[in-house]
C-alpha cells in the first residue's frame, strides 16, 4: 500500500518525522484497554514496526472498553486479534506478536529485538518494577501507564515524570514511587489519573482475576495519551 493514507499526519509532522518513524521499532506491553488504544495510535502514525506483547485471550467482559473485543473476536488471542486489525489498517507494518507474558525470567526476548520506544500497559507489578529498571539501565525510552479503573472522566488524564504523581490517588502510583526509588530509577515518564477511584464492590472474575470497574472512556483515552507521549519523546518534540 503507499503511504497517501499518512498524508494528513505527514503535513503536520514534515517529512523527516515520518521517516523516522517509519524506521522505528515500538513495543506495546499488553493490549488490553489502554494497550489496544495505544498500539491501534502507533500503528496509525505510520511506526514501521512493532512488538506486540500479551498471554491473554478476549473474554465478553472486554467488550466495554477494549478495542481488539468484539463479539467476533471473543475467546481470540489478543495478540493475533490486533495483528488482524492492525494490518488491516497498515499491511506493510512489520509486525512481531508474542502470546506470553512479559516477566522478569523471560525477557530477553523484548531487548533482543532493540526497541526505540516502549509502551508499558501491563497490570503486574513485578514486571512493570522490572521493565522500568531494565529500560534505565538500557537508556530506553519507557512510558508507563498507571491505574485506569473505577475512573469516569478521561479530561483528568495527566502525564509526567512518577515523582509528580504523589496525592493523585492512585495506590500503583504510590507503590511505583517506593520501589522505583529502591531500585535507583532517577526518572520514569508515566500517565496517570488525578480522578479519585470510585469506591466499587468486587465484581465477576475476568480470565479469573477479579478486576477493577470500567468503562470504555478512561483506558483507550489513556492509551493514547500514552502512544501520543511516547511517539512525541522518540521525535524529540518532547523530553
Amino acid at each position: 500500500m503507499n503511504n497517501q493514507w499518512l498524508m494528513r499526519t505527514r503535513t503536520l509532522l514534515g517529512d523527516p518525522a515520518m521517516e523516522q518513524l517509519q524506521n522505528a521499532t515500538v513495543a506495546v506491553l499488553g493490549l488490553g484497554g489502554v494497550g489496544g488504544a495505544a498500539a491501534e495510535a502507533v500503528c496509525r502514525m505510520g511506526v514501521g514496526r512493532m512488538i506486540l506483547i500479551d498471554n491473554d485471550s478476549i473474554d465478553s467482559t472486554n467488550c466495554n472498553r477494549q478495542l481488539f473485543a468484539t463479539a467476533q473476536t471473543v475467546g481470540q488471542s489478543k495478540c493475533l486479534a490486533a495483528k488482524e486489525r492492525l494490518l488491516s489498517i497498515n499491511p506493510d507494518l512489520e509486525l512481531i506478536c508474542h502470546q506470553q507474558f512479559f516477566l522478569p525470567e523471560n525477557s530477553d526476548f523484548l531487548f533482543e529485538q532493540q526497541p526505540d520506544l516502549i509502551l508499558d500497559a501491563i497490570d503486574t507489578v513485578t514486571s512493570k518494577l522490572y521493565l522500568a529498571q531494565q529500560c534505565s539501565q538500557r537508556g530506553i525510552p519507557l512510558v508507563s501507564c498507571l491505574g485506569t479503573g473505577n475512573r469516569l472522566d478521561p479530561s483528568l488524564l495527566r502525564w509526567g515524570d512518577i515523582s509528580q504523581t504523589s496525592g493523585c490517588g492512585c495506590p500503583l502510583a504510590r507503590v511505583m514511587r517506593r520501589e522505583l526509588k529502591k531500585r535507583g530509577v532517577q526518572r520514569q515518564t508515566v500517565v496517570y489519573s488525578v480522578e479519585l477511584p470510585a469506591k466499587t464492590t468486587v465484581g465477576e472474575a475476568e480470565n479469573g482475576r477479579h478486576s477493577p470497574a470500567s468503562c470504555a472512556f478512561v483506558p483507550p483515552a489513556a492509551g493514547y495519551l500514552l502512544a501520543s507521549v511516547g511517539i512525541r519523546q522518540l521525535l524529540g518534540m518532547i523530553r
